[in-house]
Formats: structure tokens, sequence, C-alpha cells
């Protein structure tokens, strides 16, 4: 659509643009206008008669909305815990399932202690960065293989001017970890690789997804660095079917606790485990 138009006009090109791609093909138009022009709705409604005079950036957001790229890195935001966070390709994009993980670790810290948490995998940043502003005394340090991923971690730390407690580093798992820690939290790959994902996941990075083949490699490992390590609480994500596998490994070591929560749709997400003589090393 190159000609004038009105943003009411324009919201049903674009609908009709995404029919048979997205469930709410109005909607998502909507959300992608008041994205671009950075409105909420109350002035999607009060404007729908404004003519448009250039819409092909737009347009080109439709055509990448229509190609199933995620309505996220179009819009280079992502709402996670209630706040908006920047998000681009080359970080995973933060499922609401996630925010189950950061209420499972503040049930089980004291807020008043000054802990050190180790994030491995620390993606877009936003783990840690809620995690930051429920424990004011705590000192974070993120941990990712990709350059890109901490970019844009580096980003959202720095909105929320967090760049003092919360330190990125280059690594994979716990190697570049050389200093005690209080607790990691990781939502790492658990995907098997042959699994057949959604044509949007196309467009997420592979290595924050795919695990390995069984799916739970990478987290059996980071468990077992985990345990090596002695490090007191770790709280971590997990594939739906993985929990048998989590117990087996931890049934050789002394745990104080471990607990398995599920997710939305009661499926298996995650556990939180708590050891014993768990201690700083």
């Amino acid at each position: 659509m190159s000609n004038p138009c009105t943003l009411k006009e324009w919201i049903v090109f674009a609908a009709l643009a995404l029919e048979g791609v997205v469930p709410s093909p109005r909607r998502e138009a909507e959300l992608l206008l008041r994205a671009f022009y950075n409105e909420d709705a109350l002035w999607l409604m009060r404007h729908e008669d404004t003519l448009l005079h250039d819409t092909s950036q737009l347009y080109e957001w439709v055509q990448r909305r229509a190609a199933h790229e995620p309505l996220e890195y179009i819009c280079g935001r992502v709402s996670f815990y209630s706040q908006e966070f920047f998000i681009r390709r080359g970080a995973l994009i933060p499922r609401p399932e996630t925010e189950l993980l950061i209420e499972k670790i503040l049930l089980h810290v004291n807020i008043e202690e000054n802990l050190t948490f180790v994030e491995v995998g620390i993606g877009s940043g936003v783990v840690s960065v809620v995690l930051a502003q429920h424990l004011p005394h705590a000192r974070f340090i993120g941990v990712d293989i990709s350059t890109e991923a901490l970019s844009i971690a580096q980003q959202n730390i720095d909105k929320f001017g967090l760049s003092e407690r919360i330190e990125l580093r280059y690594g994979n798992l716990l190697s570049c970890i050389t200093e005690p820690v209080d607790a990691v939290v990781s939502n790492p790959p658990y995907i098997a690789a042959d699994a057949v994902l959604e044509p949007n996941l196309s467009y997420e990075p592979e290595q924050a997804l795919f695990g390995g083949k069984e799916g739970d490699e990478t987290v059996q490992k980071l468990l077992r660095e985990v345990l090596r390590r002695r490090i007191p609480l770790f709280a971590c994500e997990i594939g739906y079917d993985q929990k048998q596998k989590i117990e087996a490994s931890l049934s050789d070591f002394k745990i104080q606790s471990l607990e398995f929560y599920k997710d939305y749709a009661g499926f298996d997400r995650g556990f939180i485990v708590r050891l014993e003589d768990g201690a700083k090393q």
C-alpha cells in the first residue's frame, strides 16, 4: 500500500496481509502501528482517521510479520514482569513462564543478604535485571556464549541503571567464573535437536533453543558443574519431559530441598535445588 491512507484503512490492509499467519490479525496490525508511533490504544482510537502519507516502513514491518518473524523483534521491545525491555534478533525472546523462575528464586533467598548470583545464558538480561530490582544488596554476573546477546543484555542493564551491580562475561556455562558464588540461575537450551518447531522460532538463536541430541545435555552439564563446585542454590528451567532425569542426577547428593514447578499449561518447567552442605568454594 503506497498511496496515502488513514490509520483505520491501514489496519484493515495489514490485518488482511496477516490473515492465516497469526491468530488475531487485527490486534497484531494495531500493535504494529502503535509500536511504530510509540503510542497507546487510546491514541489509536482518537487518530484512526489521521492520514498516513509514507507507509513504506510500516509495509516492511507487515511483510516481516507475514513471514512469521516475531512481533517483538520487529518492534524491538518485549514485555516481561510488567516492564518493557529492548530486544532484537540474537537473543531469545523472554517468555511469561520465565517469570515463574524469578518467583521461585525470590521465595528461596533473603532479600537483605549480600548474595552473588551467576546467570548462565543471560540472553537479553531480563532475569538478572528483575532479580536485581528485587534483591537490592545482591551482585550479578551474567554469562553468555553469544556476543550479540551480551550486547542486548547491556542495553537493558543500562536502561535500568544496573551496570554497577550486573557484570557481563563471555563464556560457556561456568568456565569464566572463578570467585565464590551463592546461586546460579539459568534458562538454558533444552529442546531436542530433532524437534520440529513453529516457524517463528526459526528467527531465534539456535544455541539458545537446542540443548543437544536428547535436549537436556546442556542442563545436565550445568547441573554437574554446580554440584562439583558445591554452589548452595541452583534454579533452572527444563523441558517438560526432563524431570525424572534431573531427579536421577541428584540422587547421589545430599540436598536440603528440591522443588519442581509447572508452567501455566501444567507441564514441568523448572526446578530449584538447595544443597545440604553447599558452601562457597
